[in-house]
């Protein structure tokens, strides 16, 4: 079966002058694949990995141009237009995504950013976009664990930290106090599961928890002292606003990854900063 809003292996049954078709495994039916997304060479039976979507004439049509977003996923995009049917957003395709009015939690401007989900609109069998984003949490059988690897968009700012959306699925939090890195909503990132409460809200945060994040943090410290003459003006006396300022990282975290380093003799630790061993 081919998807809607999906990358579909598919494979080339026959040219036209408008371009060549393709089908799936079961047959189940063509789509165009338009010319200018034809590969120089191919032959009928050849495998294509496309993207799937209605063109401007409601035609089911085949891309090998990649989208910003994907069915059932989370982006920011930004609006280029706004007409009676609603606004339309850039996302990577020649035909641009439409929110309508009613997904719209406010009047979209031309111009500004946007986090929206793609969706396939069953009365219209057309992809379209929401902008009221968050009824499609999912909120209930949250399936991760403390310490998992995430991919994250940071969604908007507020007292408490960032708000992230996990793994295109869940909402969660980042705490102020643990973020050491310039932010904006957009951004990915990779992340790392804390805590998933018994409510289903899910503490993340931007470094490894543990003693595993060691390591890496570790290696950041190396870097910066090579880049630095091998010395750097920090010591475990430091301020925690200037560790976080030229390392991106806590105070705790320095003090675990220095403290490695030097049990590994790879540096050396005095009362004016830290030098790297020869």
């Amino acid at each position: 079966m081919i998807h809607l809003g999906e990358y579909n292996s598919l494979k080339i049954v026959r040219q036209t002058d408008n371009g060549v078709y393709l089908t799936d495994e079961e047959g189940s039916g063509e789509v165009l694949l338009p010319n200018k997304f034809v590969p120089e060479t191919w032959d009928v039976g050849d495998e294509l990995h496309v993207f799937i979507f209605k063109d401007s004439e409601d035609r089911i049509t085949a891309t090998t141009d990649k989208p910003l977003i994907k069915l059932n996923e989370f982006a920011c995009l930004k609006v280029r237009d706004v007409n009676e049917y609603g606004a339309f957003l850039n996302w990577g395709l020649d035909k641009d995504l439409l929110v309508p009015f009613k997904e719209q939690p406010g009047k979209m401007i031309p111009g500004n950013w946007y986090i929206v989900y793609l969706y396939l609109d069953e009365q219209s069998e057309r992809l379209a976009a929401s902008a009221r984003y968050q009824k499609f949490f999912q909120k209930q059988f949250i399936r991760l664990k403390a310490g998992e690897e995430v991919d994250l968009l940071i969604d908007d700012q507020t007292e408490l930290g960032y708000n992230v959306i996990i793994n295109n699925r869940y909402r969660g939090l980042i705490y102020q106090n643990e973020i050491f890195e310039k932010l904006r909503r957009g951004d990915r990132r990779k992340g790392y599961v804390k805590l998933v409460r018994d409510d289903g809200k899910i503490d993340v945060s931007l470094e490894i928890t543990g003693y595993a994040k060691v390591e890496p943090n570790g290696q950041k410290i190396l870097a910066r002292l090579k880049a630095n003459q091998g010395y750097l003006r920090l010591t475990d006396k430091s301020e925690p606003s200037d560790i976080a300022g030229f390392l991106e990282m806590s105070k705790k975290t320095f003090k675990k990854a220095i403290g490695t380093l030097y049990k590994q003799r790879l540096i050396r630790l005095e009362e004016d900063g830290i030098y790297l061993v020869d």
